[in-house]
């Protein structure tokens, strides 16, 4: 299926390349330190960096993957957003990121050798770089996807194209040029992507119209029908709870150094607070753009869903893109798909540079060189987390939905972290040997539970359940191993663990602020409004 692509619609897409290199090109004479390039100097302010936490949240997964889960999950989609994100932000807000930002740590990993020992940092900075190439090569391949679809081009060279963009931009100005891009590629988003969701909305008459339109009611349900899996999603209310609202939502908001990062390069604690809760608002919303034209595609295109690649749930948003849009609106859906393909790619590779930079080059293999030269090195894993990125993008294919893929990786990885950043935070007695060894443990049950999956042993109605349930197993895995292993081990003195360890820091001093500028309220405001939707949608 091809769909008609204007000069016009090329010149907008033209423009948008330049102008995120000029960003690049522009930031790169502010970057004369390695905190600059990987944490933006600390000097960003919370508007900009909350944006950006949002943004960087916007890739592949929420545009492409999210309107896939809307082709076969319904609106039960949402979940990800209302269950899955905003109550992690906000713990994240409140609770966790005063540990982060008030260690003055440059990375996850590195507070993980501050509370644990280096065999912990070395074990998660390993992990992470390998999650985040994995995670990279999905927008990659989107962005192949979208551009074989509208444009005609061949997957591999469509690959090479959008790597080098992002090269480009995120190798000149660090952290600070992926953040500004961010913030760009947010409205982008916003503003190119919402009419598809309007006007197919009005074509059905709104919510009540579409509830009436679509073959399966249950599609238009959030709640309803989930006190067994018989439902869209396979999964009942509990693996709903545990494995995406606790396991996959913590572990990711709140131990990802991908969203991290972006708080900790806000200018002050309380801008660092903020920022996660900033990102929450649009985050309620965004359901609207991502999940709604997964409903709509089921009633707009004929066949999707299908084995057929060109009409894999994949392909959703941009078959609907190039029936809905006229030449010129085209070539704008067209720059906000691929801005959150580079905004999602750009934070995964700046991410993955601060790690391997500080937590395992600086570490192990060239120990108190210049900063100067791990600057150079930053930039230097920036284009070799690029290089693998392309690599990985081919390991996707193989998958029908890039969400379900996305959420077998965070199950092998982010969801034990969450149980040794959850205890190590909160329980003073676990021990630097117990979490390494629980980490661990909690990784190889994820993998072994996954191997029985593809071997027949474990049966699921989706691979979504599936990864519920993977993520809970290996959760409570670490967590049961952490806490065994802590009791035949040696724990960290007490006074190793101050500003690390919940009670065993100064309390933070009071800044006076506006009431709509305390993180608490801000909180409190943002969990009451998704509590009211689940009910308005149940």
């Amino acid at each position: 299926m091809q769909i008609h692509v204007g000069p016009i619609d090329f010149a907008i897409v033209l423009v948008y390349f330049v102008f995120v290199m000029g960003i690049g090109v522009l930031l790169k004479k502010q970057m004369v330190s390695s905190e600059d390039f990987f944490l933006a100097g600390h000097r960003i302010p919370s508007w900009v960096t909350g944006l950006a936490f949002m943004s960087a949240n916007l890739g592949a997964l929420e545009v492409m993957g999210m309107a896939a889960n809307g082709v076969q999950y319904g609106l039960m989609t949402v979940h990800f957003f209302w269950v899955g994100a905003i109550p992690a932000m906000v713990f994240l807000a409140i609770f966790m990121m005063p540990f982060y930002y008030g260690s003055r740590v440059r990375s996850v990993p590195e507070f993980l050798k501050l509370r644990f020992n280096e065999p912990t940092r070395a074990l998660n900075a390993v992990s992470f770089a390998i999650m985040t190439v994995l995670m990279s090569g999905i927008n990659l391949f989107a962005m192949a996807l979208v551009f074989k679809l509208l444009l005609n081009w061949d997957m591999n060279a469509s690959i090479f194209v959008a790597a080098g963009v992002v090269l480009v931009y995120t190798i000149l100005g660090g952290l600070s040029s992926s953040i500004y891009n961010e913030v760009l590629q947010f409205f982008l988003i916003v503003f190119g992507l919402m009419p598809i969701s309007i006007l197919g909305m009005i074509k059905y008459g709104w919510f009540n119209g579409l509830a009436k339109t679509l073959p399966d009611p249950a599609f238009m349900h959030l709640w309803a029908g989930t006190a067994t899996s018989h439902n869209p999603m396979g999964v009942d209310w509990i693996g709903i709870v545990s494995g995406l609202g606790f396991v996959l939502s913590f572990g990711y908001w709140c131990t990802d150094f991908l969203v991290i990062q972006r708080a900790l390069a806000a200018e002050s604690l309380p801008a660092a607070q903020r920022t996660p809760l900033i990102a929450a608002f649009p985050q309620i919303l965004f359901p609207f753009i991502t999940v709604m034209p997964g409903l709509l595609a089921i009633l707009m295109v004929k066949g999707i869903g299908s084995n057929d690649t060109t009409l894999s749930p994949n392909m959703a948003l941009p078959l609907l893109l190039g029936k809905l849009y006229p030449t010129g609106m085209l070539g704008v859906g067209l720059t906000a798909m691929l801005a959150s393909f580079m905004s999602g790619m750009a934070g995964n590779v700046t991410a993955f540079n601060t790690v391997w930079t500080y937590d395992l080059y600086q570490s192990y293999i060239a120990k108190d060189k210049s900063d100067k030269h791990y600057l150079w090195m930053g930039r230097l894993a920036t284009a070799a987390g690029i290089i693998i990125s392309i690599g990985t993008a081919y390991l996707v294919m193989g998958f029908r939905s890039i969400m379900d893929y996305m959420q077998l990786i965070f199950g092998f990885f982010n969801a034990p972290l969450f149980a040794t950043f959850l205890l190590g935070m909160f329980w003073k007695r676990t021990t630097p040997w117990a979490a390494f060894w629980g980490l661990l443990i909690g990784i190889l049950t994820s993998v072994a539970h996954y191997s029985c999956t593809v071997n027949g042993m474990l049966h699921f109605q989706s691979e979504m359940a599936g990864n519920f349930w993977r993520a809970t197993v290996a959760w409570s895995t670490c967590f049961i191993a952490t806490i065994t292993i802590s009791f035949f081990t040696k724990p960290k003195p007490e006074e190793e663990l101050w500003g690390l360890c919940w009670g065993m820091s100064k309390p933070i001093p009071k800044v006076p602020m506006v009431w709509y500028k305390k993180p608490e309220v801000l909180g409190v405001i943002v969990l009451v409004i998704t509590v009211a939707l689940d009910l308005i949608f149940w």
